[in-house]
């Protein structure tokens, strides 16, 4: 069930979510998705695929999105807390090359969904973080694209306390203006 949403009015259909957590002695109760409650808020994506991402401290993944066939998020961190970051890819936008932060963790039960259209990405700052995303459209290994996470033209504040854990293939992401090329 949904508590509170949060529309992020600068970036079109960019949607914070806070879900309810059901907590007693025994632990805890949190219904992730459920269709009507999310239709009610104008997600009516058809969600086809379910993954689960797990990274320890200090990795950075991403900006990573995929060219010709792009879908949308419903991003939930599972357990642990991260700085999410998406950039507006949508060329007739009025947010091109801009950037959203924030922070998620299981402590704030906040969810984000992202529209086709952006870049994601995560630092974690927990010892580990869990993330589960719904997609409403299948990963292709072969289509997909990423931006360098340190892009001098984005300048995304990371507020990093070290140099973070990046993988080899995510170094070798693109500039933001060399993916403008590709768009």
């Amino acid at each position: 069930m949904i508590k509170k949403v949060k529309k992020i009015d600068k970036f079109k259909n960019l949607v914070k979510i806070k879900i309810n957590n059901f907590n007693d002695y025994r632990g805890y109760f949190e219904v992730l998705h459920e269709i009507n409650e999310y239709k009610k808020i104008g997600i009516t994506n058809k969600f086809i695929q379910d993954s689960v991402s797990f990274s320890y401290c200090n990795v950075l993944r991403g900006l990573h999105f995929q060219l010709k066939n792009p879908f949308s998020q419903l991003v939930t961190v599972l357990e642990g807390k991260i700085v999410d970051v998406v950039v507006d890819l949508r060329k007739n936008s009025n947010c091109f090359g801009k950037y959203y932060k924030t922070l998620l963790s299981k402590n704030t039960y906040q969810q984000i969904y992202i529209p086709k259209g952006f870049a994601h990405g995560f630092l974690v700052l927990s010892k580990f973080a869990l993330l589960y995303y719904k997609a409403d459209g299948k990963y292709i290994p072969s289509d997909e694209a990423g931006i360098v996470w340190n892009d001098k033209n984005l300048n995304i504040k990371w507020n990093l306390a070290s140099k973070p854990i990046v993988s080899k293939k995510d170094l070798k992401n693109k500039t933001f203006l060399q993916i403008c090329k590709k768009l």
